[in-house]
């Protein structure tokens, strides 16, 4: 009996340790990518401002993950948004993506959210680039955590999860626009 009430103890004591250290973690997960296309601004916000053409190069709307994706009329501009659903490494998703903010001078803000995950507000930042011929480009995702320890831990690994799918999609969204598609 007393090392069932020193296991229920221990247990209990862990769990707010746990919960105590993870409030030291910041409720925020930020994860940004940014670069220079050599293209003018009208052609990257082009991209950035369609949701259509955002399967070509955004890895959360390739046709591999989001295989069946409904567009609202028009797909682009402010209140423009696609659902999707498909499968992920077994898993099915949902998830649906809304234009909140759009402005060729300076980018877009959007709305994604998946089920089971928390929303993700998004930014794509844009601006000529220092020799006013490119345009500088920042991708930026945010996410409120809450403070269940689980959500934290995901947000300290989000920048190394999620960089990588952001330099993937910024590079080919490069390509795209630098080959005048």
């Amino acid at each position: 009996m007393r090392l069932i009430k020193l296991a229920v103890i221990s247990a209990v004591c862990f769990g707010v340790l746990l919960f105590l250290l993870s409030l030291l973690l910041p409720s925020k997960a930020i994860v940004e990518r940014s670069g220079v296309i050599d293209a003018p601004m009208s052609t990257v916000y082009g991209q950035l401002n369609d949701l259509s053409k955002w399967s070509a190069w955004n890895p959360w709307a390739a046709d591999e993950i989001a295989q069946d994706k409904q567009y609202s009329n028009p797909p682009a501009g402010k209140g423009a948004y696609f659902t999707f659903s498909g499968m992920q490494h077994e898993d099915r998703i949902t998830g649906k993506v809304s234009i909140e903010e759009s402005r060729p001078d300076s980018g877009i803000k959007y709305l994604m959210t998946f089920n089971a995950m928390r929303p993700v507000n998004a930014y794509f930042e844009i601006k000529p680039a220092a020799d006013g011929k490119a345009t500088a480009i920042m991708w930026r995702l945010e996410t409120h955590l809450g403070y269940w320890p689980w959500w934290k831990l995901r947000g300290f690994l989000a920048d190394r999860l999620t960089g990588p799918q952001l330099e993937s999609g910024l590079t080919q969204l490069k390509t795209i626009c630098e080959s005048g598609k």
